[in-house]
């Protein structure tokens, strides 16, 4: 048996798999909290800026009363790496069914001075909670079936652009986003593929933070190459993922002054809408 066959007949659970352990902090005082940001996320050298999200996703989740994100807003200021950083986080306002708190993670440099990494404002409440009417005309993205789909494994060798986050993830691409693979970009600004961890864990409301910036860029359709580090992202959880594996439709409709934004949609197993994102990220023209 395959090692991913393997991880995926001995399914992770919510809580004790990787990218918990990965995600996991250690309080150091009252909204403070120490983690060592692990090289297992990074794409090339830069820490994925999706796992950064969901490590301030969880401080938060700690300080509010509220345990799950509803609305969250992240600046990225500078480029993390691996290693230790912590997280100070501050309770905005707390309410019946929202409270509103924001949160940083820094780092530090050569002389031992503390670098903001990251900042975000989020807003959290309880997804359980919500009423059940949905009215809406999204739709999920029309995907080829899993096995008709391909990832970094399927080719002779590494996909261009992959890097240490790719073995943490079950990625299958749609063969229609995956010119720029095969050196024919298709020059439309989408990617949509199938998403989960790789050690068969489920989603939650946390993890839905990983996967909205998880894909490769849209810039590679565009036929661009090289790093797409976002600037700012902000993502809205809309409800709790059922089991199975995710969708992701990432779209671009402009590029201009080397930036691009990129919306992204995320569909569950049960065909609903659980979260939505949008991003801006400079591009490298040349």
């Amino acid at each position: 048996m395959s090692e991913a066959a393997s991880a995926q007949a001995v399914r992770a659970a919510i809580g004790d798999s990787e990218f918990d352990r990965d995600t996991a902090l250690v309080p150091r005082a009252p909204g403070v909290y120490d983690i060592d940001l692990s090289a297992g996320w990074t794409i090339i050298n830069a820490v994925n800026g999706g796992y950064l999200l969901a490590v301030l996703g969880r401080a938060l989740a700690d300080a509010l009363p509220h345990s799950d994100p509803f609305t969250i807003s992240a600046h990225y200021l500078t480029a993390s790496q691996p290693g230790p950083a912590v997280v100070r986080t501050d309770v905005v306002r707390t309410g019946r069914t929202l409270s509103t708190g924001q949160a940083s993670l820094f780092q530090y440099d050569e002389q031992g001075r503390e670098v903001e990494r990251i900042r975000v404002l989020a807003s959290y409440g309880d997804l359980d909670s919500l009423p059940e009417d949905v009215r809406t005309t999204a739709r999920p993205p029309a995907i080829p079936p899993l096995d008709q789909c391909f990832g970094p494994s399927d080719g002779p060798a590494p996909v261009s652009g992959s890097s240490a986050i790719a073995d943490r993830l079950m990625i299958k691409l749609d063969p229609a986003t995956l010119g720029w693979a095969l050196g024919a970009p298709s020059g439309k600004g989408e990617m949509r593929a199938w998403f989960g961890l790789a050690d068969g864990r489920d989603a939650d409301p946390l993890s839905l933070l990983l996967a909205v910036d998880a894909l490769p860029p849209t810039a590679f359709e565009l036929g661009l190459k090289g790093w797409v580090p976002t600037v700012e992202l902000t993502v809205h959880v809309r409800c709790r993922p059922a089991p199975g594996p995710l969708r992701i439709s990432i779209t671009t409709r402009n590029l201009a002054g080397g930036f691009l934004e990129e919306d992204a949609e995320v569909w569950d197993s049960a065909d609903r809408l659980v979260a939505q994102s949008r991003q801006l990220a400079r591009v490298r023209l040349r």
